[in-house]
């Protein structure tokens, strides 16, 4: 792991400057703020006296970084987190990644240099380096809502096969052959899972396996809409689309009331993720709820347990299934 005095060498500037410019000192020219920084970024340092020090002494300080406080579950998450760590005795830092890995390490570095007693994380991806350096320097570590292979700490997930499962086989009861899928970016690991759960179930159920109905974006709004244009634009005629992130199912509707003022009735939309309006748009969307709450509240229990030299195990949290079917065939009478 790199140290101050690799990142003073590459920089090229004393071991002195880039003390301060590490502890964030504006006594420093912006000349040597910059160099310090590119380098301390380019060696991926991360500064190691906080962790020291929570060898020596709790601070009863969380950090918590979500991958997009926009995004309704990401913000139970964090609300159900700080609920549980403040009924333990703690205070939580939250930090928010924007879905984007730039700003998570930034972030990640941020925290790396604060006394606080462990880390929440949704990472964004499969960047190894970092995660494995505040890791391997003691700080306590788990993940949330979703994982990055070769990093082993507790992880607290959805059961993202099951949810697949129930929204596909739910869709195949009622008729449904033709199913698009919208799915998030494969490297991060709820997109890669609820990808792979929807091509095994799809199989199994005997749904079309017609390439053009599935397109991914990135668990945002206006990736929905691009991805659900894009197999429109494929000649594809899906009966019934899943869309594996609420937000992107936002986009999703937009799609399809632009392809036709009638479409969101022909086309029936099924989201990962139950959004509080889901109920209130004609027809309702039926969803996989997604229980972040949970996953948030078993976090903090699991991040506890480490920082306290507790056991914790990695844990996949039921989904459960809200079918608004009913809703909608009593509007349709209405």
């Amino acid at each position: 792991m790199a140290t101050i005095k690799d990142v003073a060498a590459l920089a090229g500037v004393s071991l002195g400057t880039a003390s301060r410019v590490l502890s964030g000192s504006s006594q420093t020219s912006p000349d040597s703020r910059a160099r310090v920084t590119a380098a301390a970024e380019q060696l991926n340092y991360i500064a190691n006296g906080p962790a020291r020090s929570l060898r020596r002494s709790r601070t009863d300080v969380l950090g918590l970084l979500v991958s997009d406080i926009r995004n309704p579950f990401f913000s139970e998450l964090a609300h159900a987190a700080e609920r549980e760590a403040q009924r333990r005795g703690y205070t939580v830092l939250l930090a928010n990644a924007d879905e984007d890995a730039a700003q998570e390490a930034a972030y990640l570095r941020t925290f790396a240099s604060q006394r606080i007693d462990g880390l929440l994380i949704a990472p964004q991806g499969s960047d190894l380096t970092q995660l494995r350096s505040m890791r391997d320097s003691g700080l306590p570590l788990v993940f949330v809502d979703r994982s990055v292979d070769g990093i082993d700490v507790p992880t607290i997930s959805t059961d993202n096969d099951e949810g697949v499962r129930s929204a596909l086989t739910w869709l195949h009861g009622r008729g449904h052959r033709e199913v698009a899928f919208v799915g998030g970016p494969p490297a991060v690991s709820t997109g890669s899972e609820r990808r792979t759960a929807f091509l095994r179930i799809r199989d199994e159920l005997g749904l079309s396996a017609d390439p053009r109905l599935i397109a991914h974006g990135d668990f945002r709004t206006e990736s929905g809409v691009e991805a659900m244009r894009a197999v429109l634009a494929s000649g594809a005629r899906p009966t019934a689309v899943l869309s594996a992130d609420g937000l992107m199912t936002l986009g999703v509707g937009r799609a399809l009331r632009e392809e036709s003022a009638r479409q969101l009735g022909v086309v029936e939309i099924v989201s990962f993720d139950d959004l509080d309006w889901f109920s209130l748009v004609s027809p309702p969307i039926s969803a996989v709820r997604n229980d972040a709450t949970a996953i948030g509240r078993l976090g903090v229990a699991a991040l506890v347990d480490v920082i306290e030299g507790r056991p914790a195990a990695s844990h996949r949290v039921a989904t459960s299934f809200v079918d608004r079917s009913a809703e909608a065939a009593a509007g349709a009478g209405a």
